[in-house]
Formats: C-alpha cells, sequence, structure tokens
C-alpha cells in the first residue's frame, strides 16, 4: 500500500478519468502533498487518448497504444481507484453519488467527465448502434464488423465524424460503403480551406455525405432518414449530438448550456469546493470550443489550484491560448493541418500528429516507482534480507509462509477437547455446543486494494470462504479493522463504507455482523471472524478419494497480477477483471461442490499446489493437475513470463515436493489467492455434470487433474 507517514486530513476525489485528470495524477505522483487523499472515480481502468482514435480504427495503431492505464497512474499517485459511475452530486453533505455503491465523501472535488455522444432518444440507436465514446464497446463492435464487413453510418458531421468515416473506410479497404449523415452543415468547426480539402478526402474515397437531413430512425440493416431515404448500414457509429451528461443538471451548480460554469481558477462559480476542466467545464472569463487541447493545457493549473486550496494558499488563473493548430487525420497516414485560417495536407501532417500524440502517451506511460528510503547505514544482521528486494505484497501475498507457520503450530501443545472435532483440516475449526455443530474461522489481510469498500467486500468473501469450503452455512460474523491515522470525519466515511460492503456480503450469504473491534495504525487491514452452521459431517481436506477428479471453481493468478500492479507492471485492464471475479461471492459454487465433494477446500495463501498437496497428504494419496486445465486470470500468464511472484511465492515453492515444469503456468500454480476459488475431489461421475452446473452458474470452472495412489504429486503440462 501507499504509505502515508502523517495523518490523513482531506480528501480530493476527481470524477472521471479524462486528459486533464490524467496528467494530474501524474504530477501528484511525483510530488504528493501529504495528508490529503486522491480518490479517482471512473468506469473503466483506461480512458482512451482522443487523438489516436482515429488511427487506431484506420489500423495505424494497436488497442493499447492509445489506451491511458487509469489503474497504473492512481498507483503511481497513491489514489484510491473507484471502479463506478457517477450520477449525481450532494453539495451540502460533500458527497459524490456512484451507481453500485454508496456516496463518496470528498472535501475538493474535480470533474474531468468529458461529453457524450450516445443518443438515447433516437429510436433504435440503443439496440442498432454504437456511440464513438466510450472506446471500449466501439472498439469490440468495430473489431467483429472488421471481420464481417457491410455498409458503415456515422453520424456527425463534424470532425469528429468526418475523420472516423474515413479511417473506417480505409481500414474496410472496399468491403463495405460509408455514409455521413449530418443534421446541420458539415465540418462547422474548421476554417474554409480546411473544410474544402475534407470536403476533397470524402469525394476522393466515396464516401457519402448527407446534409440537413436528420436521423430519423435506427434499424439493424439500415438508418431511415428524416426525407425519407433510408441508408444502407451493417454499423451505425454515432459521432453527433456531442452533449453534457445529463446528472449534471441535478447537481445544483451553475451550468452553461448543460456544462459546469467555472471563473478563471477552474472553480465552480456556485461552489468553491468543486473544479472542473476539460470539455464538461464551461470557462466563463475565456469560453473556448471543446477540444482535449484546452484540458491538457489546464492540467497543471488544475494541480496547482487544488494543492493551494488544500493549503490556504492563492489560486492561479488559466489563461488558455486562442489558436490551437488542429491536425485532422484523413484515414492513411495523411493528415491536415488547420491554424489561423489556413489549411494543408500531407504525410507530413501525419509524421507531425503521430509524434505529438506518442509524446503524450510517452508521458503518461513513464511512471517509475518511487524507491524504498536508503536503509541507515548501521543496521543488524539480516535486516536487508527480511526485507527482501520487492514491497511486501498486501492479500494472501503477506501471509507467514507454509514452512514457518507448520512448524510454529508443531509446537503448540495437544490439548484436546471433546467438543472440539478432530480431523477438520486446516479449513476451520468444528465445535459441538449441545446438539449443535458451528464452524469457526478468522481471516484478517492488509490491503491489496487502496479502496475500503472493495476491500472489505474482498476480504469478507475469503473470511467466508473456510465455511463454504467445510460445507456450512454462514451465521455470524465479528469484524476487525485497522485504519491509517486521519482525522475523525474521515474515520467515520471509511468505516461506513467498510461496514456497507461488509454488510452487504454477508448479509446475502444469511450471516449478521454481531460485532467487532477497531483501531487506529500505520496502514489499512480488515478482518472477519466467521461462524457457520453444519447439518452434516464437515467437509475436509483428508476424505478425498484415490481415482477422484479434482474441480477448481475459480481461475488462479490473482496474487502475481496484484504484485504487478504494486510495482505498476500490471494492465488496468487485467486488474479490474481479477478485481470483479475476487468481488463475486461463492457461496453458490460452493453449495453445488458440497453435495459430492469427498473433499473441498479453498485455494487461498499456499497457492493451488500448497492446498493440493495438503490434500493428498491428509487424505493419504497423492495427485496429478492437468496444466493445460488449469483455469488463469486475464495477464496472469504473460506476467508470470516476465519473472514477476508475489512475496509468499518462493516460501510456498519450498514447502511443495511436486514435480514441476520450469514455466509460467508452473509457477502460478504456487501464487497465493485472495478470495480464491474451491478445490474439490468429486467422484468421476459427478464431474461433469458439476463443472457443467458451476459454469451454468456464471464461475469458470474446469476439472483439473485427479487424485491417485500413494505416491508423488505431478504437476504435468506446460
Amino acid at each position: 500500500m501507499h504509505p502515508h507517514p502523517l495523518p490523513l486530513a482531506q480528501e480530493v476525489v476527481l470524477v472521471g478519468g479524462g486528459h486533464a485528470h490524467a496528467l494530474l495524477l501524474k504530477r501528484w505522483g511525483m510530488d504528493p502533498l501529504p495528508g490529503a487523499r486522491l480518490t479517482v472515480i471512473t468506469p473503466e481502468p483506461t480512458a482512451p487518448y482522443t487523438g489516436m482514435l482515429p488511427g487506431f480504427i484506420a489500423g495505424h495503431y494497436a488497442r493499447d497504444d492509445l489506451e491511458i492505464d487509469i489503474v497504473r497512474l492512481a498507483r503511481f499517485a497513491g489514489a484510491r481507484l473507484i471502479f463506478g459511475l457517477a450520477s449525481g452530486l450532494d453539495l451540502s453533505a460533500k458527497t459524490v453519488d456512484v451507481v453500485g455503491r454508496p456516496p463518496v465523501r470528498y472535501d475538493l472535488l474535480s470533474l474531468d467527465i468529458g461529453i457524450t455522444s450516445d443518443m438515447p432518444d433516437l429510436p433504435g440507436f440503443g439496440d442498432h448502434a454504437i456511440a464513438a465514446k466510450p472506446l471500449g464497446p466501439y472498439a469490440d463492435r468495430w473489431t467483429r464488423h472488421l471481420d464481417e464487413g457491410g455498409p458503415v453510418a456515422v453520424i456527425g458531421g463534424g470532425v469528429a465524424g468526418v475523420e472516423l468515416a474515413l479511417a473506417m473506410h480505409h481500414a474496410l479497404s472496399g468491403r463495405g460503403a460509408v455514409t455521413v449523415i449530418e443534421a446541420d452543415r458539415a465540418l462547422r468547426d474548421v476554417s474554409d480551406p480546411a473544410r474544402e480539402r475534407l470536403l476533397s478526402e470524402l469525394a476522393a474515397a466515396r464516401i457519402d455525405l448527407i446534409e440537413n437531413v436528420r436521423v430519423e430512425r435506427i434499424e439493424a440493416e439500415s438508418v431511415t432518414l428524416s426525407d425519407g431515404r433510408t441508408v444502407a448500414a451493417a454499423l451505425t457509429v454515432g459521432a453527433a449530438g456531442a452533449r453534457p451528461h445529463d446528472w449534471l443538471s441535478t447537481t445544483g451548480l451553475d451550468l452553461t448550456k448543460g456544462y459546469v460554469t467555472v471563473d478563471a481558477t477552474l472553480r465552480s462559480v456556485t461552489d468553491p469546493a468543486v473544479f472542473a476542466v476539460g470539455d464538461c467545464a464551461h470557462l466563463s472569463q475565456s469560453p473556448r470550443p471543446k477540444a482535449g487541447v484546452y484540458a491538457v493545457r489546464a492540467a497543471p493549473v488544475l494541480t496547482r489550484n487544488i494543492r493551494a486550496a488544500l493549503t490556504g494558499e492563492a489560486l492561479e488563473p488559466f489563461r488558455p491560448q486562442k489558436h490551437y493548430l488542429k491536425l485532422v487525420s484523413l484515414g492513411r497516414k495523411a493528415a491536415v493541418a488547420d491554424k489561423w485560417n489556413r489549411a494543408i495536407s500531407g504525410d507530413w501532417a501525419w509524421t507531425l500528429k503521430d509524434r505529438i500524440d506518442r509524446a503524450f502517451m510517452e508521458k503518461l506511460g513513464d511512471l517509475t516507482p518511487m524507491a524504498p528510503p536508503p536503509l541507515p547505514e548501521e543496521v543488524a544482521n539480516g535486516v536487508a534480507e527480511a526485507l527482501g528486494p520487492k514491497p511486501l505484497c498486501g492479500g494472501c501475498g503477506a501471509k507467514v509462509g507454509p514452512g514457518a507457520l507448520d512448524r510454529a503450530l508443531a509446537a503448540l501443545p495437544d490439548l484436546a477437547r471433546d467438543d472440539i472435532e478432530t480431523g477438520a483440516g486446516d479449513d476451520a475449526a468444528v465445535l459441538r455446543i449441545g446438539g449443535v455443530r458451528q464452524v469457526l474461522t478468522t481471516d484478517h489481510l492488509r490491503a491489496v486494494w487502496e479502496d475500503p469498500y472493495v476491500m472489505a467486500r474482498i476480504v469478507a468473501l475469503h473470511a467466508l470462504g473456510d465455511v463454504w469450503a467445510m460445507g456450512a452455512s454462514p451465521q455470524a460474523a465479528l469484524a476487525q479493522i485497522t485504519l491509517p491515522r486521519m482525522a475523525e470525519r474521515m474515520q467515520e466515511g471509511w468505516l461506513a463504507e467498510i461496514m456497507s460492503a461488509a454488510g452487504e456480503v454477508f448479509a446475502q450469504a444469511g450471516a449478521a455482523i454481531a460485532g467487532g473491534h477497531t483501531t487506529l495504525g500505520p496502514e489499512l487491514s480488515i478482518g472477519f471472524t466467521v461462524t457457520g452452521l453444519l447439518d452434516r459431517s464437515a467437509l475436509t481436506i483428508s476424505g478425498a478419494r484415490e481415482g477422484d477428479a479434482l474441480i477448481l471453481s475459480r481461475p488462479i493468478g490473482s496474487g502475481t497480477i496484484l504484485a504487478a500492479e504494486m510495482e505498476l507492471k500490471a494492465h488496468g485492464r487485467d486488474v479490474k477483471a481479477a478485481l470483479d471475479i475476487l468481488c463475486r461471492t461463492q457461496g453458490d459454487a460452493a453449495s453445488r461442490l458440497a453435495t459430492v465433494a469427498h473433499a473441498m477446500t479453498d485455494v487461498t495463501g499456499f497457492g493451488l499446489a500448497g492446498h493440493l498437496s495438503r490434500m493428498a497428504r491428509a487424505s493419504g494419496l497423492s495427485a496429478e493437475i492437468d496444466l493445460a486445465a488449469v483455469p488463469f486470470l486475464p495477464g496472469a500468464t504473460a506476467l508470470a513470463e516476465a519473472g514477476v511472484r508475489s512475496s509468499i511465492w518462493a516460501a510456498n515453492r519450498a514447502a511443495v515436493e511436486a514435480t514441476v515444469p520450469s514455466t509460467a503456468r508452473g509457477a502460478l500454480l504456487f501464487d497465493p489467492q485472495t478470495a480464491g476459488g474451491f478445490l474439490a475431489a468429486v467422484p468421476e461421475a459427478a464431474a461433469e455434470s458439476a463443472v457443467a452446473d458451476l459454469r451454468a452458474m456464471g464461475h469458470d470452472a474446469a476439472r483439473i487433474g485427479r487424485m491417485t495412489a500413494k505416491g508423488h504429486v505431478t504437476l504435468a503440462g506446460r
């Protein structure tokens, strides 16, 4: 986790992952303000650099080339990242409404949410068309269309629509006509010379431009116009109607044509705690057209003014330039340069645009983790070795290694009790109270993600895993929470988020939160003690039988992905995919497996190989794993191939005696999992239907091997 040597006192919330906020995160990471916590709220882990979008559509760039990785930038800045969609503000309470979770509190707020080209009121748009923004859905739909071919209709004849039309024409290479439809006069936002050149390019490409006609309706294979004409379209792209987000109208902020009105310092003229930049803002003292260049130029001023507002210093004005160079791509590697009412086109303009765009992306991608402070000149022998070569992981990656743990537990006195069942394995204790059997377990994790709400959900599901793995029904939970030192009002906000997330998880599982304990410490850590009730014998790790099939309910690799995220090596999309899986309940999977399993455990800190080895040893058997059948989280294999390992990996590997291929997949068998899947030994005859049922529930389950006669654990494959 990002260190906070001083107490936290101020919450700064950035809504949106626009260019200005991306640059602010880079600057903040290079010079953080002690005592302030940044939070970024954005629905996606990456944000497209719009200047390179036409080049991507034309095939000149890969998707990664134009995606700003908000996950890496947030880690670099020590910021909390919330994957969510903002839907409103409460200016008096100073909270942001976020779909699907409790409101997020702020002391200072900045909006950089851009504009939208979605057309919800246009009949058929939601079913048969795609907006040019956000990139993700458009990129996926465009990729499919490239394979299929067919005519394309672009709604919107501004610069964005014309650029995309030329790009799609170039990529299709004659496998589909392109039509641009504009309700007014096309290309109103460029100079007359640039307009003439762009119209010539459309004509040369045989792209039909229809002006002064509205779209009335969109169907699966056509677009109907207001003059009665029908345009064939296997793909319809919305690049018009750029407008402010609707929810801004409910905030109580002063708006100009729907955009947040700001003064020269980029502060809202209504509320000094709110800033706005980029296309969602209206610069009241120096109005400018909507263009990304102004957001980029505003970023340093926004950063300085937020710091000034937090420290009581004077704010400075933003002075946007009056003229800027427009570089409009032409599909092929050529562009039109437009400035001062002059326009010149050619390959050189593309080269200039490409150089500018790549330089911008390199600036945001060049993130070097802060070096740890040097050791004192004089330290005790062994300090450097104990620190290790990398930062301590969070989650299960921060656990004590299995060897050290087993040796410590072996020294415990044998205090057998009649009301504690033996042979219950290492998942949980089974207590007999009267005629009731109660399962008792506890888990406490160092935070692996900066968001307390998400972290609480993951830890709650992780703690429930032991109860579910033994076939018990969750009953009650006690919370143990350590918060970083912070102002009292922040303590209240953090605890509210943690208990809200935990309450949702335990309520869904049928368990009540019965109490707990809180304290302040150096960093966030969350734990839960959970009880469950058994109406049958406990499922343990010792009941596997020779010939049983091994089923894994969830992909592995979370330890590697989260370790890479801490080191700024993971891709944001892979991190979000992993977190989405870790936040998903598995009670349904455990219930299904419990109907047939001879033995079951949840795969956590010791990794798949470690937990399987313990199951085999406790059952007096051995096991075989088919590596080709093991499911892995997206990105995990590539990171393992690059040498990324979680803190506890070496201890996990040393604790297992097994034949393992020296491959990335082999290494991931020892990767510690947080909120990992269930490993179940089930009868051969029941395996196929169990896997099918788990997949129908939405779990990426797989049959990965079998239990064998006593011998050597074998992990085969590549």
